[in-house]
């Protein structure tokens, strides 16, 4: 079962009602938006839920509130949850306004998240 995409379109329509460019592509079997060349915001099938799920880099500083919402939690994928990321249940970005919220945290955070480091071509 891949990611929903229906949710790419509506991520995909808010980005275009902020005027903000992103780059869309699969990613780690999911599908990844990048802002400026970092990762913004994501979606993938919870394996065990069986359901989307978004991942949202929101940094740090705004982890303790943001996990206080609806359907949030850490991103752990490892057994080690990841510094300033989250996913999002479906019941926490059913409505427009709630994925809204989580894409504006998202792009909050990017002038301030690090780029991955590009691997050198031989």
């Amino acid at each position: 079962m891949a990611y929903s995409e229906y949710l790419v379109d509506r991520i995909e329509q808010i980005f275009k009602e902020k005027h903000i460019n992103v780059e869309g592509k699969k990613f780690m079997g999911g599908y990844c938006f990048f802002l400026n060349e970092k990762m913004c915001v994501g979606l993938d099938i919870d394996k065990k839920s069986k359901s989307d799920r978004l991942m949202a880099r929101i940094g740090e500083d705004i982890m303790e509130t943001a996990l206080k919402k609806k359907g949030c939690k850490p991103m752990d994928i490892t057994g080690r949850p990841m510094k300033g990321f989250v996913f999002v249940e479906p019941k926490g970005f059913d409505l427009d306004k709630n994925l809204e919220y989580w894409i504006q945290l998202s792009i909050d955070h990017n002038p301030f998240a690090k780029s991955s480091k590009k691997k050198k071509s031989k």
